[in-house]
């Protein structure tokens, strides 16, 4: 998983660094698990906008994740490593001992012919799933459930990770990607590994047509517009903007607009870092 530098023969080349996809392993996706992809293009159901900067984009197909893992006990071997234009990771293709097919969140390192396995017993080896109760102390996991049986939820984004830190009676301490420490219970499944694609972070697209590709129309900065239409516009000249705020007037880089009644407060040992 490693990038390539373009050569300059054009402006969008010259700083360009993109994805080699050595790791994947074909261009045609498993045509079961394929759903159809709709934009909305930032509209509602009255063809109002109410999502801005939304618009065109190549066409997508959507893969059928399984994100639960729950076919606890069958062996499933990788027959492919692919990419999926939904999300950031690649994703793998599991054939089980029955016959099924399913696709997974690949993590960093999984290879064609690798045998996975989910549930209890299975081993801690990278792409496994298994319960928090089961998982050694110290592994690094990806693909976190929130409640048990509800499917992954977190650390899904590629090249993210947590770490299972304690155990303390029937939850598990894990520290998040964002730093916070946060109680799981310990019948919450996890796969073992890093997301795959971990480069990610570093890829430059070079040009403004790479966003348009991906359905991401031009932002317009607040400083810009006029009063009427975001609380940091207006102003003779160049005028800073004031302080920053969002269109509704929430303001920015500090402010805390999380409930101090949230049910989940309970659960958050140490808060995500600033």
């Amino acid at each position: 998983m490693a990038l390539k530098k373009f050569k300059p023969t054009t402006p969008g080349q010259r700083t360009k660094l993109a994805s080699t996809f050595e790791e994947i392993t074909t261009s045609t996706p498993e045509k079961s698990l394929l759903a159809p992809a709709r934009k909305s293009g930032g509209r509602n159901s009255r063809g109002k906008m109410t999502m801005r900067y939304m618009g065109g984009g190549h066409k997508q197909r959507y893969r059928i994740i399984d994100f639960k893992r729950d076919k606890d006990g069958i062996p499933a071997t990788v027959t492919t490593i692919e990419y999926d234009p939904n999300r950031t990771a690649r994703i793998a293709l599991l054939v089980y001992a029955d016959g099924e097919k399913r696709y997974i969140i690949a993590p960093n390192g999984l290879k064609v012919g690798q045998k996975l396995m989910s549930g209890k017993g299975a081993t801690p080896d990278v792409g496994n799933a298994l319960f928090m109760s089961e998982i050694p102390l110290g592994t690094v996991i990806h693909s976190i459930e929130l409640r048990p049986g509800q499917g992954a939820k977190m650390a899904r984004s590629a090249g993210t990770n947590a770490q299972l830190m304690s155990r303390e009676d029937k939850y598990a301490i894990i520290k998040l990607p964002s730093g916070e420490m946060r109680k799981m219970l310990q019948a919450c499944k996890a796969v073992i590994g890093v997301t795959s694609n971990i480069d990610h972070q570093l890829e430059v697209s070079g040009k403004a047509g790479r966003s348009r590709w991906l359905g991401r129309r031009p932002r317009t900065r607040p400083v810009v517009m006029n009063p009427v239409d975001h609380p940091m516009g207006g102003g003779e000249g160049r005028a800073t903007g004031g302080h920053p705020r969002s269109r509704k007037g929430i303001p920015a880089k500090g402010y805390k607009t999380r409930r101090n009644k949230n049910q989940s407060n309970q659960f958050i040992i140490e808060r995500r870092k600033k």
